[in-house]
């Protein structure tokens, strides 16, 4: 997106999200109350909303907070997903709404940096990804070894067999897009609270700071905190695992690994999978290790890395990014996964809770789907239209084996 100077101008004057915080509320109605103001949470009140309802957002310390899985600096949008389709579909619908959602913030939220498929041998993910492109419509380059060195000399590829390049798709500034969500919501006359939320007695009752309120419906995306709200429902279904995030400081003096010259970018090679991005908006170069980790309250857990996750990361800087081994850290991160069994989302009615509905489980690639996942949710309380059958309560595994990448 270019930048224009009136856009650098105004990049200062946006103010925080509203929100009556801790406030109860007295004599207010609602066609429905979304509890959780993350990126489903967020994106399911918008849809709402654009249909004509009374919606109330809330979340218990605010869009983006730090101990949200949709809080954090950044997220790849993609639609590279093998055999798993629906989820480029899904990428798809949703990148219109990243890039409007972009255009009018005083921020960018979208770079599009594209992002780069690393392999080491061709696999099925990668034929599969390569059919779903060209049926798509979607562009995506097929690069050997000798073009990514080329390409991209700051990688160090001689143990990789080849690549694939979206050049459509980049990364989403992570908690300035959910904070910017809410504000868009709010401007449009939604109502959002900062409150503690609690099911009622019955699926469309829900306690608010202690205070009952009954609406038309109300969506519980309370994303890591799912499985502490639905002890019985989801304390086996969703599965909330420690994850450990790295910033390194790019070489002084040098723009090889800006967001301009290098891609966001994910690592199949080895076994173990890496991603990360370039340095966007001076934050330092990002770089995390894909895997479940051990698991995780994300109330009381412990945000700190571990030795162990800062031995891997940089022994993968090496080995990959030769120029930033012996750079320093600049930022380390914890959050957190909330896998379902096999990592497909979870949209759907509450089970023995009439008016009530449950949306997570985004397993550690929800972030970017989030408008057509808010849409899909809207249709669902609104019109009782179903989404496809795997993202139901019913198919929800008590075993964790993700099978989405």
């Amino acid at each position: 997106m270019r930048t224009t100077r009136r856009r650098i101008l105004t990049a200062g004057l946006a103010a925080p999200v509203a929100a009556c915080a801790h406030a109860p509320m007295t004599g207010e109605s609602f066609d429905v109350v979304v509890v959780g103001a993350g990126v489903f949470g967020a994106w399911t009140a918008e849809h709402l909303r654009r249909r004509g309802r009374r919606v109330l957002l809330v979340d218990q310390a605010g869009a983006g907070h730090a101990r949200a899985s949709s809080g954090g600096e950044s997220r790849l949008t993609r639609a590279t997903y093998g055999a798993d389709r629906i989820y480029s579909e899904m990428a798809l619908a949703s990148l219109p709404e990243w890039k409007a959602l972009s255009h009018t913030a005083s921020l960018p939220l979208f770079h599009q940096a594209g992002v780069l498929f690393c392999f080491s041998e061709m696999v099925e993910y990668a034929r599969q990804s390569i059919e779903a492109h060209r049926s798509l419509g979607v562009p995506l380059e097929e690069l050997d070894r000798a073009a990514l060195a080329r390409r991209w000399p700051q990688m160090a590829s001689d143990d990789l067999a080849f690549a694939l390049f979206e050049p459509d798709f980049g990364a989403l500034m992570a908690r300035r897009s959910v904070e910017e969500i809410v504000r868009y919501f709010v401007m449009q006359g939604g109502a959002y609270r900062i409150a503690h939320a609690q099911p009622g007695g019955e699926g469309r009752d829900v306690r608010l700071n202690g205070v009952a309120l009954r609406a038309g419906a109300v969506v519980y995306a309370c994303g890591p905190w799912l499985p502490k709200v639905f002890p019985e429902l989801l304390g086996d279904r969703i599965f909330v695992t420690r994850q450990e995030v790295a910033f390194i400081a790019p070489p002084d003096e040098n723009d090889r690994f800006e967001a301009t010259s290098f891609p966001g970018w994910i690592d199949f090679n080895g076994g173990d999978v890496y991603y990360g991005f370039p340095n966007l908006e001076g934050r330092g170069f990002k770089i995390a290790r894909d895997t479940h980790g051990a698991p995780f309250d994300p109330d009381t857990g412990d945000r700190r890395m571990s030795a162990e996750g800062v031995a891997l990361l940089r022994a993968h800087l090496a080995r990959r990014f030769p120029l930033l081994a012996d750079r320093p850290f600049t930022e380390f991160r914890v959050c957190q996964y909330e896998n379902s069994g096999n990592g497909d989302f979870l949209i759907d009615g509450c089970p023995g809770r009439e008016g009530a509905f449950l949306l997570g489980g985004g397993s550690g690639h929800g972030f970017k789907h989030g408008p057509e996942v808010g849409r899909l949710m809207a249709a669902l309380v609104l019109d009782g239209a179903a989404p496809d059958a795997r993202f139901s309560y019913a198919a929800k595994g008590a075993v964790h084996r993700r099978e989405v990448l």
